[in-house]
């Protein structure tokens, strides 16, 4: 028998084969165990629910469809986070009621707890905005499935590497907005004062031209206004393709150190 079967068929106790199963490096076995790989479906289909919902005629083909089910969903992840707050005492820094306390301050904890949240507030509500907005935040279960990936922590930690060229890129985007946003509305103020007339309003033409979007639905009408977009959508161009230099860098870094990662570890074995 593989060692890593007869690791896993032990005999643990409660808490340490909840904690074997829900903590993703705890498992002996490549990939996720098999009770994560059930919370990862149920988490996208707790998502692709929440979509569906947003359709009124889906809702009234189905009234009773979408509360039965949010309401089986929000029980499975209520279990699922009491069962992961019990399991947390199998590490040392999460023992007792002060160790419970830390671990549910933890950033996964506090995305476990908004995935329920939003479901207990809004259950049997009225369609407002307010409820509308609540529901949506159910969407945020689906960022749960970056604790089943090392890749997702490999690569946020490679953003924080480079974070301060992107936080360069960003603040020559920022500077390069204004400006932008200054000169149109000094060239073409007094010619279109809805679109033009104030820094603010011509931001949104800014926003719209670096990004090289282009709506079209303001446009300079003046010989120099135009010079200036041609001058603004031309720096655009480079300064959007900076940080995407940046983040394609640090991703492709972070996917190679944990690839060498991999390989170390399986020469170990």
């Amino acid at each position: 028998m593989d060692p890593a079967d007869e690791e896993v068929g032990a005999r643990y106790s409660l808490r340490q084969r909840l904690y074997l199963h829900l903590e993703p490096t705890a498992w002996p076995r490549t990939g996720l165990s098999p009770a994560n790989l059930v919370i990862a479906v149920l988490i996208v289909f707790a998502a692709l629910l929440a979509i569906l919902e947003t359709e009124e005629t889906l809702r009234a083909d189905a009234p009773r469809f979408f509360q039965y089910a949010e309401f089986l969903i929000l029980l499975l992840f209520s279990t699922e986070y009491m069962a992961r707050l019990y399991a947390a005492g199998e590490d040392p820094r999460y023992r007792g009621v002060l160790g419970r306390l830390r671990y549910m301050r933890t950033w996964w904890a506090i995305v476990d707890l908004l995935a329920i949240l939003p479901s207990l507030v809004t259950m049997g509500g009225q369609n407002t905005f307010l409820l509308r907005l609540l529901k949506l935040l159910r969407l945020l279960r689906l960022s749960r499935l970056g604790r089943f990936s090392r890749a997702w922590s490999a690569i946020a930690q490679a953003v924080q590497l480079r974070s301060f060229e992107l936080l360069l890129s960003f603040g020559a985007a920022g500077m390069l907005l204004i400006l932008s946003s200054a000169c149109l509305y000094l060239v073409e103020g007094g010619e279109q004062p809805e679109a033009f007339g104030s820094i603010p309003r011509a931001l949104w033409w800014s926003v719209a031209t670096l990004t090289t979007v282009g709506y079209g639905d303001v446009t300079p009408v003046t010989a120099l206004g135009r010079i200036l977009a041609g001058i603004t959508a031309l720096a655009g161009i480079g300064l959007i393709a900076l940080p995407t230099g940046v983040l394609a860098s640090a991703f492709s870094d972070a996917l190679r150190r944990q690839a060498a990662h991999d390989r170390s570890g399986q020469r170990e074995e």
